[in-house]
This record gives structure tokens, sequence and C-alpha cells, in this order.
């Protein structure tokens, strides 16, 4: 390859062909061009006779330059000029093509994909092998492979497959994989690297450059993943800690946090200053908003290492202690209250007060100590209370060995259990290791806690059921009961130092924050029971289905599991207590690549693409190769000039010129009248607005709006085309091909479905566009915007919905003027769901993202959404080649989920279609009855 700055030319030797023109430009000048050709008789020769008449003797100056340019076109575009071209390959050995994908990889997975593009049409054009090597490791925990020695166009269908996973890199793991690996003695290395060190870099790198040469990409420093972390315990705070691997320049980033709607509930901003890799910051918002987060992220981080998943962890659910006042104690170290706020406060919210006055507000569980003012008619509040679902932490002491009442979960024995009296120890006693059944299972139990006394609970035939802590010597600690949909739970000794040193260590804080987290049915925690997975994390930190190669995990192992391929970040457990597992519980810091094996050559990715020169050139080429024809064919008379021309062979060649130039001309109107034609699948082309008419109404045809991207518009084509037989195959539908659909000229009312794929650099509609938009939403038609973004969250659209990305931040600029009616997630047993299949979610390439609707409530259009909005990208997941096969790779669920995604394209179109037709259905069996009567 031959380079001269940006530019570079594939096949140099070619350039030496220029040598040659000075010879053709020679054999041109003094070659004469053909005779003209006159027919006999002679009298023809009189008609045509001219005074001044002349025979050239040699060809003309300018058709020998436009022939000499013609050559050297040619030459130069089989030299095979590139404009800012990517890595260079040397040699002729094959490209060892390393690519790192794991979760750091994901927030710029759009500038890996365009090196490898750039790689792999180099070596497509030097005919040579590729070979793939991944570093993260395959789900479901499948052995690390490279694969083998493909052509070019087979590396790229593996390159187009590979999306960034959940967990981090093994770089360890990717050199036992090279090692067992067929590979040849020489290759060209280039490793697309996340910018991240870690364990196995400089192994792997040393490896790599045994072959001959390691060219290693990374991300800009400002562009290298954050981490993002959350603090399970910060007392009242919501505390997260942003990582970051370089500390350069100052930087501003924003986090989001969000409800299992997808509502923002906070969104705060973190500077980094020059030199600081690691921000602690606070999310102050109120307990009832902190209690409905879900995630909390990093505003366009895009990765699973920017997102943080909330459980019961980070709840601070409402405690009630019964008191007659909220003012402090003066001796608080003999007030139950004392210790049972400090026990309770790391993570709950605390309120005193009476009973009546606690139970006006929601609150999660009511901790009530020997000394609480609990009359009669307060414990009959506090039952009816528990049976409606609540938490009664109850705890023992003088009053209650005395005078034992009926807001106990056992009967108790008289008086109580001390040191030197009739039921007594010789020495305190200490607590047993808790039953893996109990809600304590898996704490540790300390060996300094002991109990000087106790109420006895009264031997029965279930007491062991209820059972929740015993001493060593086997009498109940705690017992709790279900009392209709909530606990009563009773601690066997005071909330106090009184009877025990219980409440003075770190276990009654423990033991209190698992009782509190028992009133919001979480469970398995610190158990064996297995944790399923409900949903997980993709590398781009979008929520999904978990794989069918994701394992349970059990909940006694939950703190210490590490993500990975069996185990993706997400929620396990089940509807009832859901666990989060986060990226961040395996990752110990965030380092940047800083030391490489001498002799390695480092880039950064940019976002200038190669450009091929050679396609354009010989399109060139052609063009005046046509030209040149038509003035030889002139010259000979086999032509007619454009005008008639007389006097000598210089008016003959200004005709000629005259008569290229006119073709050019007509050449290039064809050319720029193309994109105003309205050409559908078959071949078919209609012109103007009477034209669009007729293709428009004369057959069903569903319809995109274009972009002005090419790549996009060809994308929506071929998804429609791809659409549009499934629906002739499976349904009465029968489209026509697609049609494109400008906004701004051409009449939507004939469609009653447009797909609108947004792209973050297509052109805002004008307000003229926007009116026509308007009209078209209100007189029953249907928008389908897919952002292509595969996941949503960050801010609020005119209509509801919150969106999150560059697709999305288009769309909402595009949706600014526009009648979009409230908006929320697809609800079950929407007409969506069952308008021809049954589905549940609405896959397409991608999936995750959610799809949001009209709400519900209003009755226009015939009950159809005019705006639907998803993220999916529905279109590439339809899109079928010519020969009918798919163009695309649908990730992660394969041809199941593309199916899925022809489903919902269905469903769609029939929703669009019939409106409520399969809403008013339910109806039937009524009416069927009706009729009989």
């Amino acid at each position: 390859m031959l380079s001269f700055g940006a530019l570079a030319f594939t096949s140099p030797w070619m350039l030496a062909a220029l040598v040659a023109l000075p010879v053709l430009w020679w054999l041109l000048k003094v070659t004469p061009p053909a005779p003209k050709l006159l027919k006999f008789p002679a009298i023809r020769l009189l008609l045509g006779l001219r005074e001044e008449e002349q025979t050239p003797a040699k060809t003309p100056l300018w058709l020998v330059i436009l022939r000499t340019v013609l050559a050297a076109i040619i030459i130069i575009a089989l030299a095979h000029p590139l404009l800012n071209p990517g890595a260079k390959l040397r040699g002729t050995s094959p490209l060892l093509l390393v690519v790192d994908d794991g979760w750091a990889a994901a927030p710029n997975w759009e500038q890996r994909k365009a090196a490898m593009d750039e790689l792999l049409d180099q070596a497509e054009r030097q005919s040579r092998a590729v070979m793939i090597l991944t570093t993260a490791a395959p789900p479901g925990g499948e052995p690390l492979r490279t694969s083998k020695l493909l052509r070019a166009a087979e590396a790229r269908t593996k390159a187009e497959a590979l999306e960034p996973k959940p967990w981090p890199t093994d770089r360890a793991l990717a050199l036992e994989a090279l090692e067992q690996a067929e590979l040849p003695a020489a290759a060209n290395v280039v490793w697309l690297s996340d910018g991240i060190d870690g364990a196995g870099l400089g192994a792997l790198a040393t490896r790599l450059q045994k072959f001959g040469s390691l060219h290693l990409f990374r991300d800009d420093d400002d562009a290298t993943a954050r981490l993002l972390t959350a603090e399970e315990s910060a007392g009242a705070e919501l505390a997260v800690t942003v990582k970051r691997a370089h500390g350069g320049a100052k930087a501003s980033l924003w986090i989001n946090g969000n409800d299992g709607e997808g509502r923002t509930l906070v969104r705060q901003r973190v500077d980094f200053a020059p030199g600081v890799t690691t921000r602690r910051v606070v999310l102050a918002l109120p307990s009832e908003l902190r209690n409905r987060l879900l995630r909390i992220a990093i505003e366009g981080g895009r990765s699973a290492g920017a997102v943080v998943l909330l459980d019961e962890r980070w709840r601070r659910r409402p405690v009630g202690l019964i008191a007659d006042k909220t003012t402090d104690s003066p001796q608080p170290l003999l007030n139950s209250l004392y210790y049972l706020e400090r026990g309770l406060d790391p993570f709950s919210e605390i309120r005193k007060g009476p009973v009546a006055e606690l139970l006006k507000r929601p609150i999660a569980v009511l901790a009530i100590s020997d000394d609480a003012p609990l009359t009669d008619a307060g414990r009959k509040q506090v039952e009816a209370w528990v049976k409606r679902g609540g938490t009664a932490i109850r705890f023992a002491g003088p009053r209650l060995a005395q005078k034992p009442d009926e807001l106990l979960p056992v009967k108790l024995r008289g008086g109580h259990r001390a040191l030197g009296g009739a039921m007594s120890w010789s020495k305190p006693a200490t607590l047993a290791p808790f039953d893996r059944k109990s809600p304590f299972a898996g704490l540790t139990v300390p060996k300094d806690v002991l109990i000087s006394r106790q109420v006895l609970a009264q031997p029965s035939l279930d007491l062991a059921a209820k059972t929740w802590s015993r001493l060593t010597d086997g009498t109940p600690l705690v017992t709790a009961e279900r009392r209709g949909r909530g606990w009563l739970v009773l601690v066997h000794t005071t909330a106090n130092a009184d009877w025990s040193n219980l409440a003075l260590s770190g276990l009654f804080v423990e033991m209190l924050r698992r009782i509190v987290a028992i009133s919001h049915g979480v469970t398995g925690r610190g158990s064996e029971v297995a944790l399923p997975p409900l949903q997980t994390l993709d590398g781009f930190g979008r929520l999904q289905s978990p794989p069918a190669s994701v394992e349970p995990i059990r909940g006694n192992t939950l703190d210490r599991v590490r993500p990975g391929p069996k185990s993706p970040p997400g929620f396990y457990g089940n509807e009832s207590g859901r666990f989060a597992l986060n990226l961040a519980a395996g990752q110990a810091g965030l380092k940047a690549i800083a030391e490489l094996p001498h002799g390695v050559v480092q880039s950064v990715y940019t976002k200038t693409r190669e450009r091929d020169f050679k396609p354009w050139l010989l399109a060139l080429a052609l063009l005046i190769a046509v030209i040149d024809t038509w003035i030889s064919l002139s010259l000979r008379g086999l032509l007619p000039a454009p005008w008639p021309v007389r006097g000598t062979m210089a008016r003959d060649s200004i005709g000629s010129a005259a008569g290229a130039l006119f073709l050019a001309a007509t050449l290039g109107l064809m050319l720029t009248a193309t994109p105003a034609l309205a050409q559908d699948e078959g071949g078919q082309t209609a012109t103007g607005n009477d034209g669009f008419a007729l293709q428009a109404t004369l057959k069903t045809r569903l319809a995109y709006v274009r972009t002005g991207v090419r790549k996009l518009d060809d994308t929506s084509l071929a998804g429609l085309i791809g659409l549009s037989r499934t629906l002739t195959h499976r349904t009465s539908v029968e489209p026509a091909p697609p049609i494109a659909v400008d906004i701004e000229r051409d009449e939507l009312a004939f469609f009653p479905l447009l797909y609108w794929p947004v792209s973050p650099t297509q052109a805002l509609p004008t307000t003229k566009a926007r009116e026509r938009l308007n009209l078209y939403l209100r007189n029953g038609g249907t928008i389908l915007f897919d952002t292509l973004d595969q996941r949503l969250g960050t801010f609020t659209t005119p209509g509801g919905f919150v969106a999150a990305g560059p697709g999305a931040a288009r769309l909402r600029r595009i949706l600014a003027g526009l009648d979009v009616p409230p908006l929320i997630p697809v609800p079950q047993g929407h007409i969506l769901t069952k308008a021809f299949y049954l589905l549940q979610d609405f896959p397409g390439r991608w999936t995750g993202g959610a799809v949001w609707v009209q709400k519900s409530g209003d009755h226009l259009n015939d009950g159809v959404s005019p705006v639907i909005i998803g993220s999916n990208d529905w279109a590439a997941a339809w899109a079928v080649a010519e020969d009918g096969q798919p163009m695309f790779p649908v990730v992660p669920g394969g041809e199941r989920q593309r199916e899925m995604a022809l489903r919902f394209g269905v469903n769609l179109v029939m929703y669009t279609l019939t409106g409520n037709y399969k809403a008013d259905q339910v109806h039937v069996p009524a009416i069927l009855e009706r009729l009989g009567q």
C-alpha cells in the first residue's frame, strides 16, 4: 500500500502505467479519425460540396486530451485509491482480529463495528484469510475458542453477530484459546480493545506480538466506559459512586434514577475535577420515592456497568415505634427506644408516636418495646393492622413476663427465666446457629452475645415451626406466627441491655434488618433456596428476558456471586421477592491500559470512515467513454449533430463537443430525476402527485418515512417487503410492494400505518410537515416510531413517553409540535397483544425495549393508538434480500426472536386495519346468551 497522507493506493504498481501516457498521446495525435463516407452517385457530391471543406490529417487536440484523461482515470482507478485508509495490513499473511466484547466495549460499540468493517473490507480486497478471537467468555459457560480461518465474507457474517456481553473480558481465557487454536506462524494482528486494563493483558499482548505485528485500538480518554456502584446501606442517604478509567481533563455527566414504569424520579449531575477518577454522590430524595427506585444509570453510558439495579437492600421502609411522645429520654441508655432507633436507622425511616397516629400513615413494621404505652384498644388496632399485611415486632420485659396478652405468636409461661432464679442458668446462655429455614439464616452468631433473662414459650406441637432463633439449650429466643397477611414476631428478651447484650451487638442490627425485609415479602435471601432469573441485563444495560443459558442462584451465595456467563447481572428470585445482581459486584476498580510490550502500535478509534474512490473513478471513466463514443460517431457522420454546422473542421469539432455536452446533460438530468420517481419492487414507476396517488390507492401498501439516510431507508424498504410477504402467506391481507413517503410533500392519508425509523442525523420536519402529520394523526392514521436505541428511559416527551439514546433524543425534537396523546407501556391484554397472534413481548432485531401506546380511555380512531413508539429495530428483523433470506442477524434469540418479530408486525398491521374488533369479541358470549333468551 502506498500512502500520501490521508490518501492511499492498495495497488500502487498500477500507477506505473501512467508512464505510457505520453506514448498514448502521440498515437492518438498522429492517428486521424476515420474518414467520412458518402454514398455514390456523383450528384450527391455536388449537393454536399462546400467551398471551404478540409480533410483532417490528425486527431483534434481536444479529443486527444479527452482520451488521455480517460486512460489516466482508468489507471488511477485500478490502483484502488482510498481516503482515510484503516490499519495497514502487511504482506499476505492472514488477519487475526481480536475483539474485546465485554461490558466496557458497549458504549462505543458502533466505532468498533466500523473498524471491523474497514479491516474486513481490506482483507476482502487482498483475498486475505481472517480469524476472529473474542475475549469475553461465551454465554452459558461454553469454552472460548477462536474461529477457523475464514474468507472475509464469512468473517463479516460472524462479526455482524457480535454483541457486547454484560460481564468483563477474560484475557487469560482468551490466551488459552489462542494456544489451542491452529494458527499460522505469521499473521497481521489487530486488537480492538475496550481500553480497560486487567489481569492477563500483558501476557496476551506478548503472545500476539509473536505473530509479527500487533496494532491495538483503544477508546479516546473521554470515551472510555464508566462504572456505577451503589452502597447498600448508607444510613439515611442513598449514595452512588461513579468511576472512570482516566483521571485526565475535567468532565461532567448525569445520573438518572427510574422506577419500574420508566419514570424519572431523580436526576443529578456528577462533576469530575482534573485527575479525579472516583466520585461519590448522594441522591437526595424522600423515602417514598427512594423506595420506588428500581434502576440508576449513567445517562449515555450504554453498558451493563453504567447501570445499578435496586432491590430491598436499598429500600428505607418506614418503621413505627410506639411512644407517648417523640422527645428523647433524659437517660437514653435505659430507654428501649434508644437501641431500637439506632438498630433500625441505617436502613429504615423511623417514626415515633401513639398507635393511632402511627397507623394513619403507611408503615412497614411496628416495633413494640415492653414499656410501650399499648392499651387494649391499641392492641386491637395493631392486630387488625397485622392481619391486613403489617409486621409487628414485640420485645419482652418485666411487664410481659408478669402479664402476657393475646398479641403474641406463642403462649408464654408465667414469670421469666433468669440467672439465679427458679428457672435459671448456671451461666449466661449463648445463641445457637440459625436454622437454614430461618429468615436469619446466613448471619454469623457472635460468641460474646449473652442472654441472662428471657420469657419462656409454652411447649406445643407447632412451637418448632414458629421458632426463628434458639439458644444453645434449645429454648426459643425469637418466635413468629403468620396472622392473616402479616407477621407477629416476639423477641423473648428486652430491646435494651437489661436482660442481654444482644442490643449492643451488630447481630441485633442485622436481625432487625431481616425482619423489616420480611415485612415486604423478601424471602430466600440467606437460604439455600434457588433464585431463578427474572430479568437480566444485556451488554448495553437493557433489561430483557433471561437467556436459556442463565442458571439460578442460591440465596446463601448471592453476596458472593460474581456476574458471568452463567449468572449475568439482573434480577433473580420471584415476583414477591427480587434480588439484584449488579456488574459492580465483580469489579474491584477501573483502570485504563497504561503499559504494553514495546513495539505495539496504538491508535484511537476515529469517526472518519474509509472511502473507496475506485467505483467512482470507474463510473467517471464510463461516462467519458460514452461521450468519446458520441464524438467519434458524430465525426464519422453516423450520428447527427445537435444543430446544422457548416464550415471548417473546427466547426465540426465544436458541433461534436456540443453533442457530447448535450449527452452529459441528459444523463445528469436522468440521474437527478431518479429520486423523484416512485418505484416499487416490481419496477413500476409513477411520476408526479397523480402517479403517487394511483400507486398508493389502487392497492393496499405498507409505507415508510424517507429519512434521507440511504442505509436506513434501504433497511426500511427491505423490512416492509419481508413483512408484506409474511402477511400475504399467513393472512387475508395481500399488500402490494411498500412505498417510501416524503412527509414534506406526499399525501399521507392513503396509508393506515407509517413506519418511521428515527436517525440522529435526519432533518427535523418543517412547520408545514408538522401540520400535515397532525392532520394525519387526527384522521385515523398511525405512526410507528422506531428509535433503534433498544432502550428507553431518560426524559419525557410531550405524550409522557420516557426515552433515552441518540434516536430517542432526536425523536423528542421530532415530536415537538405534534398532537401526541398520553403514552404508557403496552399493558397486559392490550389489543396489540392479540390482534392475530397471542404475544407477551415485541422483539425486533434487538429485544428488551418497551413499546409505548396511547393510554386507554380514549375511544377515538376506533381504539387504535395514533402513535406507537419502540426501539427494537423491527425493520432489520423483517428485512429480506432478493432471494428471500434474512439480511441481518437477530440477537440474542436468533431465528425464534425473528419469528416473534414477524408476529408482532402481523399484529401491528391487523391492529391498524381492524381497530377494536378484537376487543369487541369479549362481548360476543354475552350477546349470544342474551339472544338465546
